[in-house]
């Protein structure tokens, strides 16, 4: 088809069903271990990079499989079949009435639910990883000797449709869970969220296998990677046995191995293993830029997502394969000539260390932006404080003195102060509005907030203590709203399709999450004799409100808006600038770090550099879940700084390392040893001739 074997479409939609699966349910992994299974920050973050290390180890395990046991075609089938069972056992375990018997909207056993997400986690860690290497090298094997410009099309429509499948999924999945679903309660639709990358993965499977017939399978030719290892490992052994200083030294350790392995090997070993030398500062670049999908991502929980339409916390990662997408071209066809213009010789090792700058200063800027969010969050009452704040529903100004702290307030009309904080005690209050006075004790419980609304009445002053019930900012960018009713009759009110019941007068009612912010809803209020509405405000992400139902003018509701908490002021664009410096280090790192490993490598080991390429990613994430393990820092601006300030340091190693580097052509090197072997071939064959003649003689 065009020039092109038919195989290579099955594998090219097989790529872009697979990865569309993997990213979308990794967009939304890190709000699912928070707000589902209820893990704290610091955990949450551990248990995602404990998982994206699988996901770049496993890629070793499917390498050797494939290249010394089962050939790519049968790897890619077995282990996409455990990849979508992995799938499917992870949109279960989010199923919150599979254990919800009591249906009062929390799994009564969340061990289940931890469970299955755990052994859904790890096959498609083994899934997705142990494809991997085997699904670019399969489509690469489709094409003969003259196809290689076919090939080479071949692999940008196969990294076009990972892109493609990225993207969509960062769109779609984080919009699934937003909604909401289930049988008997209402919850944030994780089910649909993993169900959907479970059928695309389905989909992948049974699209790759349609193709069977039409595929060239390559059988195993064994696995370089086992090759290098032994020789490596050979080399240590022999060089330990022969210790003593009877022993000549060796101009390398590896000629130690030179016994048992031909030196075209151990050479090709020593090209490899010094660019392995190199990768050793590398994780702490990926331990930065995988925390895009975890850290960030929570970040954006408490900002404002209102960009005219509102965009979730997960899409917020997006950004990164947009402006990939535009700085690739910018940077190879703009950037790079006008620097190699400027006469400055940019080496490949010089690009990478400015990628591992970019990145330190992505998270500097990330620091900036959490200083600026971590100063619109409440403060919420210690051990040992109590917080309260007093609302006037009444239409005189009123005095509240607290005793024994002996501290005076002036509450205007219709008007509320902020929570006051106070040691835990036994409080009194003296209210003293308009010639009325009242004297009132409070019994308050530590660590809680509470709100005393009050009003002056005919001959005394009626109040209400209500607990608020709420001890920390609302979860997921929420806003909560509650209703206070300022009628001396019981009045029954509703929001949009939100019921909050009959509440008495100064009564008020529980607090529930709206389901859209910047919607505005009907506020309803049905009297005895009447029924009064009016539209609502639109609500802030992350904040609560209590709203006072006061009175009714031409069936038209008068209503007092309070802020509990405020909402979130910081817009998610502030997220932009860290987004665009992490994505500029990664193009000048990550493309340019895979471009100098193949360049070094000799033909036959590339592949080993790629499983080392691979390996630096899962350290980098093991580095950050050890970090969110055992940090002590308090404030996440900190944490920011300290990865901005370990890569730095990185970055400085890696760049004095780099300059020591000499930079080779593997197959200049390659060629000596072959004219070699020819030489030799050529003083064989002359050696055989020889003795022939000297035997006739």
């Amino acid at each position: 088809c065009f020039g092109f074997p038919l195989s290579i479409f099955f594998i090219v939609i097989n790529e872009f069903c697979e990865r569309f699966s993997y990213y979308g349910m990794k967009a939304v992994l890190i709000l699912y271990f928070k707000y589902f299974l209820h893990w704290e920050d610091n955990f949450a973050t551990a248990i995602y990079h404990t998982f994206v290390a699988l996901c770049y180890l496993t890629p070793i395990l499917g390498a050797i499989i494939a290249d010394s046991w089962l050939g790519k075609f049968k790897t890619i089938v077995y282990l996409s079949i455990v990849y979508t069972i992995g799938q499917a056992v992870l949109s279960v375990g989010s199923i919150n009435d599979l254990t919800d018997h009591n249906r009062d909207g929390s799994p009564d056993n969340v061990a289940v639910h931890i469970a299955l997400s755990m052994i859904g986690l790890i096959l498609i860690a083994l899934g997705t990883g142990g494809i991997k290497p085997c699904v670019s090298a399969f489509g690469g094997d489709q094409f003969g000797d003259d196809q290689e410009k076919q090939r080479s099309t071949f692999f940008s429509l196969f990294y076009l449709s990972i892109n493609a499948g990225s993207l969509l999924s960062t769109i779609v999945t984080p919009n699934l869970r937003a909604t909401e679903c289930g049988i008997h309660t209402k919850q944030r639709c994780y089910p649909l969220a993993f169900g959907v990358p479970a059928v695309l993965m389905a989909i992948a499977l049974v699209v790759f296998i349609i193709g069977s017939k039409m595929y060239k399978k390559v059988k195993p030719q064994g696995n370089i990677m086992l090759q290098v290892s032994k020789c490596v490992g050979f080399a240590i052994k022999n060089r330990f046995r022969h210790r003593s200083k009877e022993f000549p030294k060796r101009e390398h350790w590896l000629d130690w191995a030179s016994e048992k392995y031909d030196k075209q090997l151990i050479a090709q070993t020593k090209m490899v293993l010094k660019v392995l030398f190199l990768y050793i500062p590398l994780p702490m670049f990926w331990a930065l830029f995988d925390q895009q999908g975890s850290r960030w991502t929570l970040q954006a929980t408490a900002m404002d997502g209102d960009f005219g339409i509102v965009v979730q916390p997960d899409q917020m990662q997006i950004v990164n394969p947009i402006l990939i997408v535009i700085m690739v071209p910018v940077v190879d066809y703009l950037v790079y000539p006008l620097i190699k213009k400027c006469k400055i010789n940019f080496t490949p090792l010089k690009k990478m260390t400015v990628g591992m700058f970019l990145a330190s200063m992505a998270f500097v800027a990330a620091a900036l932006v959490q200083v600026q969010i971590d100063k619109t969050y409440p403060v919420f009452p210690e051990a040992g404080q109590t917080q309260i704040r007093l609302i006037n529903l009444g239409v005189d100004p009123a005095t509240v003195q607290f005793q024994p702290q002996l501290q005076s307030v002036v509450v205007a009309p219709n008007e509320a102060t902020g929570y006051m904080t106070f040691e835990t005690s036994k409080l009194q209050l003296h209210i003293t509005s308009a010639s009325l006075n009242k004297t009132e004790s409070l019994k308050l419980l530590e660590g809680q907030r509470y709100t005393l609304a009050f009003r002056r009445a005919l001959l005394h002053i009626d109040s209400k203590l209500t607990l608020d019930n709420i001890t920390s900012k609302p979860e997921e960018g929420k806003s909560l709203v509650r209703f206070i009713n300022n009628y001396p009759f019981p009045v029954n009110v509703t929001m949009g399709d939100m019921v909050f019941g009959v509440l008495n007068p100064l009564s008020v009612s529980n607090y529930s999450a709206i389901p859209q912010q910047k919607w505005s809803y009907i506020i309803r209020a049905s009297m005895p004799l009447s029924t009064c509405t009016v539209h609502s405000e639109k609500f802030g992400f992350g904040s609560a409100y209590t709203i006072s139902v006061n009175d009714c003018n031409n069936f038209k509701l008068n209503v007092t808006y309070y802020e509990d908490i405020a909402p979130n002021t910081v817009h998610m664009a502030w997220q932009i600038p860290q987004y665009f410096l992490l994505t500029c280090g990664e193009v000048v790192f990550s493309v340019t770090g895979l471009e100098f490993s193949y360049s070094q490598a000799p033909s036959n080991m590339k592949s080993v550099l790629q499983a080392g390429w691979l390996l630096t990613v899962a350290v980098g994430n093991i580095i950050v879940l050890i970090v969110a393990g055992a940090s002590t820092l308090n404030k996440q601006w900190a944490e920011y700084v300290l990865f901005a300030a370990l890569l730095l340091v990185v970055c400085i190693i890696f760049a004095i390392m780099a300059s020591f580097y000499t930079y080779i052509d593997p197959s200049e090197i390659e060629a000596q040893f072959s004219e070699e072997k020819k030489e030799d071939k050529k003083d064989q064959d002359g050696n055989e001739k020889e003795a022939e003649a000297d035997s006739r003689m």
